[in-house]
């Protein structure tokens, strides 16, 4: 199993390189994304995404809009997860550590710090800070002091 992780990381890095490279996408390096993810090749120099973020399968990254004849820099934040079949709309910007919930589609800025979701899509939690690669931090649970503690507090109010 960890020999395929291994030629899966090879894989990203080698298209990672390509769209940098051939297509002059701003992918950095530490983002990750699924192979199957999309990103847009008729304005490919329109998309950025940032540090430590990912973007998950069949997710689309649009920085055109043939039909209004728009072509405007799609711009993804640090730390953050793009959910499944979501798909980024041209001109959007999504701030950093935000999670984009599966099949949203997001038609406007997002604020950092934001968890969205829907179509189309509206932030439904904010002041949500993440992990490296859109992962929610761990909550580390009360000790059993603490526990007893809040459990009378909450009997006597």
């Amino acid at each position: 199993m960890n020999r395929f992780l291994k030629l899966r990381r090879v894989v990203v890095d080698a298209r990672r390189f390509y769209l940098n490279r051939f297509w002059g996408m701003h992918i950095h390096p530490t983002a990750d994304f699924s192979l199957s993810a999309r990103f847009d090749k008729t304005h490919p120099k329109g998309i950025y995404i940032g540090e430590e973020s990912y973007v998950a399968f069949d997710a689309a990254i649009l920085a055109h809009d043939t039909t209004r004849r728009m072509y405007r820099d799609t711009r993804i934040g640090k730390r953050c997860f793009i959910g499944a079949r979501s798909i980024i709309l041209p001109g959007v910007t999504i701030g950093d550590h935000c999670i984009v919930g599966s099949g949203s589609v997001v038609t406007k800025d997002m604020p950092p710090y934001s968890i969205i979701a829907g179509n189309p899509a509206r932030v439904i939690r904010s002041n949500s800070g993440l992990d490296p690669y859109g992962r929610i931090p761990r909550v580390l649970e009360p000790s059993s002091d603490e526990a007893e503690a809040n459990e009378r507090q909450s009997r006597q109010a």
